[in-house]
């Protein structure tokens, strides 16, 4: 017998008149599941839509802030080509004369013609991920400016600020439950509204709208058919929104570790210094006390280029124990994503690490967390960003139109539709059933706000079926 919380769930889908006709034949598994599933899409899009909407708005402006940037910051992060590069070490003392009161932790090359090198430094009032950008003209060693940074795409104060708004809504930890929740459900609504999609139409009418539909129907196939478009896309979106999520995140980083996907650092230690259990520096973080070192800047430089490190590089200064790190942050496609390690004292190359030796599902880690920021393939991927985001919303927009043109209107003119009614359930087979809620409560173990917000819908639904059957009774 099925447990209280599957034959809750199995009680949630659209419109009566959307169900097959009474049969005295065995419906098949799907034709059972059907109301169910059409139950579910509709309290899960009815309920979690506006989450939707939200982070459907704030990432629509993040994918169009890579853009803004370049336009609202081209001072700082443009300049005039010159006849040569100045060097490293000159470019960098311009930045701590202009800037004394920071510590330099890492700087990056202007990685192209016309672009300025950036000076990054700890500096009193910025918050813990947070440095000091200080932008250099690489052929004057003129400061063009200084703007806050975050984190390793180097996101300036616009889409740094966008970029929060759209994980927490400026609200902190608490803002970050808003969106593990939406991430946790963005996948069960897609996934399910593709599959009743697909298990309604006939082939040659799945990726386009129905041409003469009117009124409800023709709002049901542009609805369909753009979900079936977006799908892939906000299935990943969904994925890896989880990696950075808070409960479901901790579940996803000990699961890769598990399955080996770990991704690998460069070994930074000096002789004498830290061992492997040190921390590798990362731009934001306060760095130890910086260890001696007889190596210039662009000794540095030119050691990373020799071992292949040399796109768009990033260089972090050494600690105590450690030496300088070389990254490359290119990340278009090729990518270009090697590190070396390089001791301060000597020039000697600690360590080399090359992009094409992580393991493969650090790799589509990378790939996918990359997509998700916009910064994987550049301007193609913040175009699919924001077609995904006005996907969504027309989405929203098509799914409550729906619910508005289902309402009974003889009966309540500013009424809404209701939901497929309960029991449908009891048409599914035992054993479906029973692997069904297996599956259910392994994903919402896994995916914790997942389970505890389909345990509230279901239990609210439930206490709502039990009092319609007591006014009934009641009423009888």
């Amino acid at each position: 017998m099925p447990t209280p919380i599957v034959r809750i769930l199995m009680s949630v889908d659209t419109p009566s008149r959307e169900t097959a006709p009474p049969s005295t034949a065995r419906p098949s598994t799907w034709a059972a599941l059907r109301p169910l599933a059409l139950r579910l899409h509709f309290y899960a899009g009815v309920l979690i839509a506006p989450l939707l909407f939200l982070a459907a708005v704030t990432g629509l402006l993040y994918a169009l802030s890579f853009q803004a940037e370049n336009v609202l910051y081209r001072h700082e992060l443009r300049v005039p080509v010159g006849e040569a590069v100045q060097p490293l070490t000159a470019q960098v003392a311009a930045a701590k004369a202009a800037h004394p009161e920071g510590e330099v932790t890492a700087v990056w090359p202007a990685p192209e013609e016309g672009a300025t090198t950036r000076v990054l430094m700890k500096a009193p009032g910025l918050a813990e991920d947070e440095s000091l950008a200080v932008f250099v003209n690489p052929y004057t060693t003129e400061v063009r400016g200084a703007l806050p940074s975050t984190g390793s795409s180097g996101a300036l104060p616009l889409r740094s600020w966008l970029s929060s708004f759209h994980a927490d809504l400026k609200l902190g930890e608490a803002g970050r439950n808003y969106s593990e929740l939406t991430a946790s459900w963005l996948w069960v609504v897609a996934l399910g509204g593709a599959l009743l999609w697909i298990g309604r139409r006939r082939r040659s009418r799945l990726l386009r709208p129905e041409r003469g539909a009117t009124g409800r129907r023709r709002t049901l196939s542009w609805h369909g058919s753009v979900g079936l478009w977006a799908v892939v896309g906000l299935v990943l979106l969904s994925a890896t929104g989880l990696t950075w999520s808070r409960y479901a995140g901790e579940n996803i980083a000990e699961l890769k570790d598990r399955l080996g996907g770990a991704t690998p650092t460069v070994a930074a230690a000096t002789a004498g210094g830290m061992g492997a259990g040190g921390h590798e520096h990362h731009e934001g973080m306060v760095m130890p006390p910086a260890a001696p070192t007889a190596l210039t800047l662009d000794q540095v430089a030119e050691t990373a280029r020799a071992q292949g490190v040399r796109a768009s590089i990033q260089i972090s200064l050494p600690g105590a124990g450690k030496g300088f790190v070389v990254r490359e942050r290119d990340t278009e496609f090729p990518v270009h994503l090697d590190s070396v390690a390089i001791d301060p004292a000597d020039g000697k190359v600690l360590d080399v690490l090359r992009f094409s030796d992580y393991p493969l599902l650090a790799q589509l880690t990378r790939f996918g967390i990359d997509a998700h920021m916009g910064v994987f393939l550049g301007l193609p991927n913040q175009l699919a960003l924001a077609a995904l985001a006005v996907a969504l919303i027309a989405l929203i927009g098509w799914g409550y139109r729906m619910w508005w043109q289902r309402r009974p209107t003889r009966e309540r003119a500013l009424g809404v539709g209701r939901p497929q009614p309960r029991g449908a359930w009891r048409k599914v087979p035992l054993a479906v059933l029973l692997a069904l809620g297996a599956a259910t409560a392994v994903v919402g173990w896994f995916v914790p706000l997942l389970g505890i917000s389909l345990l509230a819908f279901l239990a609210v639904d439930a206490l709502l079926g039990l009092r319609a059957r007591t006014r009934a009774a009641r009423t009888s």
